[in-house]
């Protein structure tokens, strides 16, 4: 990606105090559908469609993710793309914003997890082959194998697919994920099969910041994320186990302060089990003095850089 430093060998963990259950995400914690707020929504829509091979979700799977990434837009306002029936990004037609400021905070990446290799494979030489992709670059993270690109607003893709999890390794109670180099043709020679993936989700969410404590303040004490690793300035959080639900670097954006309203990032959505999870997560946050807006199902909130964030209930879907 943009601004991405030189990797090292292995992203670094301290052992972590356990935390009480009640200051925690739940395990079963879940990415949803990613909304961009977008100057041409045609040209976008087309882009994920091709390049991607998303589909334009219909019916109540476009409704679900309209209501949880453009809450109060009327039909027809907004393109809501995916694989099957699980939304992955939401378009919203925005075209007076400018673009984002060299420097600001903001999205680093969605990052899309497809079933396996050669789904992966079949989706990378997609990207590649769309005349409107910028490919920025490869690697091998031990947990996973992840291909880089930019979208025609500047946005960022990762696409990846994981390792099976007995497959990892831990180090003071940490996994252990590297940066190692990784040969796209010679991926591509080994697993592209022309088979497209039927399914796919959204796998995790790397933001830019302004600095990565006041990061870590937010989205681990606060929101309740456990830290998985710190490397380079950025850090890695998850709950249940995982490697990284979200992600935070200050490469390109060290001291931003709050966001412009601007074209790229309108909304990371995440879901949890259940409406007392929910509740949960409002009180904690009142408790570290987070404004949210809760209205007995979902609750809205932002980030200390004016990135919007929400958290659902999967069992009021």
């Amino acid at each position: 990606m943009p601004d991405r430093p030189t990797p090292s060998a292995v992203l670094d963990g301290a052992t972590a105090a356990p935390r009480p259950a009640h200051d925690l995400l739940p395990g079963a914690t879940t990415m949803d559908a990613v909304t961009l707020h977008v100057a041409d929504l045609a040209g976008m829509s087309a882009y994920y469609r091709d390049a991607l091979g998303l589909e334009e979700l219909s019916g109540d799977d476009a409704r679900t993710a309209t209501d949880r990434g453009a809450p109060g837009a009327a039909a027809g306002d907004v393109v809501v793309l995916g694989r099957g029936r699980t939304a992955l990004v939401v378009l919203v037609p925005t075209p007076g914003l400018p673009a984002p400021a060299p420097g600001q905070a903001g999205l680093f990446h969605t990052a899309l997890l497809f079933p396996d290799r050669s789904a992966l494979a079949d989706v990378v030489a997609s990207a590649a082959r769309h005349p409107r992709s910028v490919y920025v670059g490869s690697a091998d993270h031990l947990v996973s194998e992840a291909f880089y690109f930019t979208d025609p607003e500047g946005n960022g893709i990762e696409l990846y697919r994981d390792r099976p999890r007995e497959d990892w390794s831990y180090r003071d109670g940490r996994v252990v994920m590297g940066a190692e180099p990784l040969d796209p043709r010679g991926f591509l020679r080994d697993h592209l099969v022309e088979r497209p993936a039927t399914s796919a989700e959204v796998g995790h969410v790397h933001l830019k910041v302004g600095d990565v404590a006041t990061a870590k303040d937010f989205y681990v004490d606060a929101l309740g994320f456990e830290l998985t690793a710190e490397w380079n300035g950025a850090i890695f959080v998850a709950a249940g186990g995982y490697h990284h639900h979200m992600a935070m670097n200050s490469w390109g954006s060290r001291g931003a302060g709050a966001r412009a309203a601007t074209i790229g990032l309108g909304q990371v959505s995440v879901v949890v089990p259940s409406a007392s999870d929910v509740d949960a997560l409002a009180e904690r946050l009142r408790r570290h003095g987070v404004a949210a807006q809760h209205d007995g199902r979902t609750l809205r909130f932002e980030d200390p850089w004016r990135s919007l964030l929400e958290v659902s209930a999967a069992d009021a879907a």
